[in-house]
C-alpha cells in the first residue's frame, strides 16, 4: 500500500513567490513517505490519498498530523469549508466533488475536525498553538505571509533573535525571495563572515570582527525563515546551519582572549585559564542540553517557564556578543573576554542543576513533558510565559 497527495483547486496568487501547488509540493516532499500525484489513475484502490485543496494555506505540521488520521476530512474555521481528507484510494471519486464543490454530501462515517483538533504543541519550533490552515485570497496576501514568516520562528530562543530580528529579518527574506536568493547561498554567505570574524578577532580587530559577527548572526536568522517560508530547505544546508552553529562560539572567545596583550588575572585565571573555562563551559552545557532529551519529549529551554526566560540570555553567541560588543564600545576588550568567561561558567552552571533537577523528576514521576504541552493549564497557570513563549505568530504579524 502507498501514500500519494492528490492536490486539487488552484489559485494564482504567490505566497513568497512560490506557486500554490508547488508549496503543496515541497511541503509533501519535506514530510517524507508520501507520494506527489497529479495522475489520479496512479492511486490503487487500496491506496491511502491525502487531498488536498490548494488554495488553502497549510503548514507541514498540519498535514503530518492529518496523515495520522485515516478517515478524517480537515474543515477549515475561517469559512467552514472542507480543505483536506485522508481516504482510501476507492473513495477519491466520492470525496473529490465534496472537496472541490462542496455540492455533493459528507459521507456519514467520515469525521470532520479542525485544526484545534490536532496537536497544538511543536516541539521542534518550541511553541503552542494549533496548526496553520486558511484559506489564500488576493485581500489577505500580504497577511497570509506575514503568517508564514512568524510561524517560522522559535517560540523559545534568545532575545536578540526573539526580539532584534524579526522586522529586520523579514524585509531580507522578502528580498531574498524576490530576487530568487536560496537559503544555502544565505548560509554560504554567513559561513565566510563567520570565517572573517575569527581571524579579526584573532589580531585584535574588535570592532571590525563584531561587525562581521553581527551581521552572520542576522543571516544566520534570514537563512531558516527563508528556507520555511518557501519550503526550501535541504539536507547539505541544514548540516552547514547547525554545524556552523555548534561549532564556531567558543573559538570566536578563545580568538578574541588570544589577541589580548597583557590580560591581568582575574582570581589568579589568566587567558590560558579563562579560554578552558569558556571551551569547557560551552561543551559540558550543550552536553547538558542533548542529555536532558533522553529525560523525555522535552529540551532543557521547554520543560519549565523557568527555562524559556533563561533561554533567552544563556551564554549562547547572541548573549555572548552583547557582552563582547558592551565592553569594546567602552574601550575594555579585556573585560569583555572575562565577561564571556564567567557567564559561560554561571549558565553552564545553571543547565547542569536543571539537568539533575530534570532526572531527579524523570526517577520519581516518569517521562518529562513541556508546561507547553497542555496549552490550556500553561495559560491559565503561567498567563505572562505563556503569551511571551507559546505564539509566534501573534508576535511577528503585521497588525
Amino acid at each position: 500500500m502507498s501514500v500519494f497527495c492528490y492536490a486539487l483547486g488552484e489559485t494564482a496568487i504567490e505566497l513568497w513567490g512560490v506557486p500554490a501547488k508547488e508549496r503543496l509540493r515541497r511541503l509533501i516532499e519535506e514530510i517524507g513517505g508520501v507520494q506527489w500525484t497529479t495522475d489520479r489513475d496512479r492511486i490503487g484502490a487500496d491506496d491511502r490519498v491525502l487531498l488536498v485543496r490548494a488554495d488553502y494555506l497549510f503548514e507541514a505540521r498540519t498535514l503530518k498530523t492529518l496523515l495520522e488520521q485515516p478517515g478524517r476530512v480537515l474543515r477549515c474555521p475561517t469559512d467552514g469549508r472542507l480543505a483536506a481528507a485522508l481516504v482510501q484510494g476507492r473513495r477519491l471519486s466520492e470525496l473529490l466533488p465534496v472537496l472541490e464543490t462542496g455540492a455533493a454530501e459528507l459521507p456519514a462515517d467520515l469525521e470532520v475536525i479542525e485544526p484545534a483538533d490536532l496537536s497544538a504543541f511543536d516541539g521542534y519550533l518550541r511553541r503552542s498553538e494549533p496548526p496553520l490552515l486558511e484559506p489564500v485570497s488576493a485581500a489577505r496576501r500580504a497577511a497570509l505571509e506575514d503568517e508564514l514568516y512568524g510561524n517560522a520562528y522559535k517560540g523559545i530562543t534568545d532575545l536578540v533573535t526573539k526580539w532584534l530580528w524579526p522586522a529586520p529579518a523579514k524585509r531580507m527574506v522578502r528580498l531574498c525571495a524576490r530576487l530568487g536568493v536560496t537559503p544555502n547561498a544565505v548560509t554560504v554567505t554567513g559561513v565566510l563572515l563567520m570565517l572573517a570574524a575569527g581571524v579579526a578577532f584573532a589580531h585584535g580587530h574588535y570592532l571590525t570582527g563584531l561587525a562581521a559577527g553581527w551581521v552572520m548572526t542576522f543571516l544566520d536568522t534570514v537563512d531558516g525563515k527563508l528556507a520555511r517560508v518557501t519550503v526550501r530547505s535541504s539536507l547539505i544546508g541544514h548540516l552547514l546551519d547547525h554545524g556552523m552553529d555548534l561549532l564556531h562560539p567558543p573559538f570566536w572567545y578563545v580568538f578574541w582572549g588570544l589577541s589580548l596583550q597583557g590580560l591581568t588575572p582575574i582570581l589568579g585565571l589568566g587567558t590560558i585559564e579563562l579560554s578552558w573555562i569558556i571551551v569547557i563551559g560551552y561543551v559540558v552545557g550543550r552536553a547538558a542540553e542533548g542529555a536532558f532529551q533522553l529525560l523525555g519529549d522535552v529540551s532543557i529551554f521547554t520543560w519549565r517557564p523557568f527555562d524559556a526566560y533563561f533561554r533567552l540570555v544563556t551564554a549562547r553567541r547572541n548573549p555572548c556578543l552583547i557582552l563582547l560588543t558592551a565592553f569594546t564600545l567602552i574601550g575594555r576588550p579585556d573585560w569583555a573576554f572575562v565577561a564571556v568567561a564567567a557567564w559561560t561558567a554561571g549558565t553552564t552552571a545553571v543547565l547542569a542543576l536543571r539537568l539533575a533537577q530534570g532526572a531527579l523528576a524523570r526517577w520519581r514521576h516518569g517521562p518529562l513533558e513541556s508546561w507547553l504541552r497542555d496549552a490550556e493549564a500553561a495559560q491559565r497557570d503561567h498567563a505572562h510565559a505563556f503569551q511571551t513563549f507559546a505564539s509566534t505568530r501573534g508576535a511577528y504579524v503585521r497588525r
